[in-house]
């Protein structure tokens, strides 16, 4: 618990990341206050509490929640939670209550971290890397699926007070939370897992059923190849996590490396009882757009810049935008003709 018990954390965004992180924190006996744009799950848990369950544990914690509009106050630690193509418009709403020398933590996938620091300064952001297995299911409730790689880090690598007491926080939560000096390489490694998990997402099988399909293993590593070959170029060293090995995904990595990778990743998986990637949710059950472009859309413009093809990543993102679209069904076939984009860059 913190020494000043009047400090409260404010966590922007409810869902599957903050609602979890968050109800671990107030168990602990730390101050919350949660903000989140859907009404119905802020009532819920103002009137119910915010309930996680799942494998790992099952409980309630009472909490506050509010609505954007409706915070008052300035904040020294704010963790923001939201989907990344959702970061800038929370980053400007949460300004007003960032207080003199507070900073911003970005609990988010992609490279958020600059996106908040062109609103706020990005001396006053916090990097954050997360992989854990959690689902929103309804105002109130939080699926927590399965453990994952927690990390901490400065963005210019430093070590300071501030990250190392957002660590004791973070290890309420997850005791193997660690602090990085090299941030940015565990962003940039989740970057290709991720485009791994879009990739999943245009099926309506598990993510460890895709990534078990031998026959379809050329495009999903290529998918993760073109992401590692920008990081590469970019002189970034992307770090591995949960079974993802970025060498096995550079531009010359072995097959048997790909393949042992694979099989790491599909055992991780495995062992959550989160089964389907949010993407995959926002497109199969809350028919929502998704953080394609946020997330996918820099490697498009940094391998243009860079001169590195990424025919791959340009088709599955338009195939994303597709499916949201109503133009196209989840299906295996999807990968087929992802597959034929791999040409382009031969």
């Amino acid at each position: 618990m913190k020494e000043d018990p009047r400090e409260t954390i404010l966590i922007w965004g409810a869902g599957a990341i903050g609602g979890t992180i968050g109800a671990y924190l107030v168990r602990a006996g730390e101050d919350v206050l949660f903000v989140d744009s859907a009404a119905d799950h802020v009532a819920a848990m103002n009137k119910d509490g915010l309930t996680i369950e799942g494998p790992i544990e099952q409980f309630s914690v009472p909490v506050r929640a509010a609505l954007p509009q409706n915070v008052v106050g300035r904040f020294s630690c704010i963790l923001l939670c939201v989907k990344a193509h959702h970061t800038e418009a929370a980053s400007l709403a949460l300004l007003p209550h960032l207080a003199e020398g507070g900073y911003v933590a970005s609990f988010q996938n992609g490279l958020n971290e600059f996106v908040i620091g062109d609103v706020i300064g990005i001396s006053q952001v916090i990097g954050a890397f997360i992989n854990f297995g959690a689902d929103y299911l309804s105002p109130g409730l939080i699926l927590y699926g399965g453990r994952g790689a927690c990390v901490l880090g400065e963005i210019d690598g430093s070590r300071t007070p501030r990250v190392e007491a957002l660590h004791h926080l973070l290890t309420l939560f997850e005791p193997g939370a660690i602090v990085t000096d090299d941030i940015l390489g565990y962003l940039w490694g989740k970057l290709g897992y991720g485009a791994l998990l879009f990739a999943t997402a245009v099926t309506d099988d598990s993510i460890a059923d895709v990534l078990a399909m031998e026959a379809h293993r050329p495009v999903l590593a290529a998918t993760a190849r073109e992401t590692m070959a920008v990081a590469t170029a970019k002189g970034i060293r992307p770090r591995g996590f949960n079974g993802f090995d970025p060498l096995a995904f550079a531009p010359c990595g072995a097959a048997g490396a790909v393949d042992a990778s694979m099989a790491e990743m599909v055992a991780h998986n495995r062992r959550s009882a989160k089964s389907h990637s949010g993407i995959w949710r926002d497109l199969a059950v809350r028919r929502r757009k998704t953080e394609v472009d946020a997330q996918l859309g820099p490697i498009l413009v940094e391998g243009a810049a860079l001169g590195i093809a990424t025919p791959v990543t340009a088709r599955l993102v338009a195939m994303i935008h597709e499916i949201e679209d109503g133009g196209r069904v989840l299906e295996r076939a999807n990968l087929e003709i992802l597959a034929q984009s791999m040409a382009e860059g031969a």
